[in-house]
């Protein structure tokens, strides 16, 4: 290979990636907001802080000051007083010491001077502007201020209070930040949009996967790092459905071949004589055919295949319920009467049947509880027996483990109802636990998630 296929296969990446996402995000979100500060600056300047030759006031103060230059005298304050408004006040004096203006050294008009003797038609007047710096701590106003000398030798005195055209620079300061904000927000919304679309579809394939195994392949769409992960969990996804199949096939041969042994030993025992030994081997034959049955019932769990559905929790516990009580057997329920659930009602039927079949078993007083609590649903499984020691509370939950050692059906079945119930409230993403009540007895906890 050489130096530069080696160099390409080395620094060769995806182009599209979670890393050159962000990075393209957070560029298009600083050349956005330096785009529309332009573009405000350019645009909407004018508005917001307009020019003070661009608003026509200068075209105003003209007119005044020509309307006062060409009245007499004894009509000038009349005048003025009529052209006072709430933008700038209007005065006529005769002289400019009355105006008791600030001592700066250039009280010129830079900015408007030459605009406004133009429009005075008055190339020579003597025109002063004064802004709030100019004038000493002491006076109480500080005003804008602008003096012009008419041909007589008085003067007009135009004053503002305060700048009252355009926005302040804390406003124009607050529209600049708010569209900074808009706009990372905005390219922020469609840069994640673009990498959370992909990763809520592979969660949704992920729980989908987790309560059908038959469920269909996650379409790979996404940033390279995010299609590879869909990659791999399509093929662990494919791996576990073929090992699925296996099992099914082999756990079928497996049940034909123990039950044949076990049926040709019940039709020779039929030949014993001896009425007690034939009791004993029958006896025998039974509790082995209900083992192989309950290890191929738990090994196989067709349950495991059965679709999610939306179906009623509270009333499924209700008929569970109902059930124990047909067969003489009083069960108490405690919670709502409707409780809508999605996951596999048989397998969870199953699962909740050995749990109060347990309380009945080896207690008194069985009682479920359902509740919700935030996006969970809890139930609870009581009764009044001996409990289970906290060091065995894990450890029942190993198949075939059993705590007092026996393997007679009449102390307690194989020891795989708890296994079984496990299993089905892990494969619907929720938690089975067992603690001891403080009042004697046994309470099994199970927390399914509601979405």
């Amino acid at each position: 290979m050489s130096v530069l296929s080696r160099l390409r296969a080395r620094y060769h990446r995806p182009h599209d990636t979670v890393a050159r996402w962000i990075a393209l995000t957070t560029m298009a979100a600083m050349l956005t907001s330096l785009g529309l500060y332009s573009v405000f600056s350019l645009v909407a300047g004018v508005w917001a802080r307009p020019p003070l030759l661009e608003i026509g006031l200068m075209e105003r103060v003209a007119s005044i000051t020509r309307m006062i230059n060409a009245a007499p005298v004894d009509q000038r304050h009349t005048l003025t007083r009529a052209a006072t408004d709430k933008v700038f006040s209007v005065q006529w004096l005769a002289r400019r010491e009355d105006a008791h203006l600030p001592e700066i050294n250039d009280p010129g008009f830079n900015d408007g001077q030459q605009l406004l003797r133009d429009l005075l038609e008055m190339p020579a007047a003597s025109i002063e502007a004064y802004e709030p710096d100019d004038w000493a701590a002491e006076h109480v106003e500080r005003p804008y201020r602008l003096m012009v000398q008419l041909i007589d030798g008085s003067w007009m005195q135009f004053s503002v209070a305060s700048r009252r055209w355009g926005l302040d620079p804390f406003k124009r300061n607050l529209i600049v930040i708010v569209l900074a904000l808009l706009s990372t927000v905005v390219v922020a919304l469609i840069a994640t949009r673009h990498l959370a679309t992909p990763l809520e579809r592979f969660a949704q394939g992920a729980r989908r996967f987790g309560k059908d195994f038959r469920a269909p392949p996650i379409p790979v769409v996404g940033p390279h790092e995010i299609r590879q992960a869909i990659l791999a969990f399509n093929a662990m996804q494919a791996q576990i459905q073929h090992f699925l199949n296996d099992r099914t096939q082999m756990l079928a041969a497996i049940s034909h071949d123990l039950r044949a042994p076990l049926t040709r030993m019940r039709l020779r025992g039929e030949f014993i004589e001896d009425a007690e030994q034939q009791t004993r081997l029958f006896r025998d034959v039974d509790e082995m055919q209900a083992m192989v049955n309950s290890a191929l019932d738990f090994f196989r769990d067709d349950a495991r295949l059965e679709p999610a559905t939306a179906f009623d929790l509270a009333e499924l516990l209700l008929t569970l319920v109902d059930d124990f009580k047909d067969a003489g057997t009083e069960v108490t329920y405690e919670g709502p009467s409707r409780l809508v659930y999605v996951g596999r009602p048989i397998g969870l039927k199953r699962a909740l049947s050995n749990l109060l079949d347990n309380a009945i078993k080896y207690g008194s007083e069985a009682g479920v509880r359902l509740k919700t609590e935030g996006e969970y649903a809890h139930i609870q499984v009581v009764d009044r027996g001996p409990g289970i020691a906290s060091e065995y509370q894990e450890q029942v939950f190993a198949p075939f483990f059993r705590i007092e050692g026996s393997r007679n059906k009449n102390t307690g079945g194989v020891g795989l109802g708890l296994p079984s119930a496990r299993a089905a409230v892990l494969e619907h993403g929720g938690s089975l636990t067992l603690h001891n009540r403080a009042a004697g007895g046994l309470k099994v906890r199970v927390v399914l998630p509601m979405n």
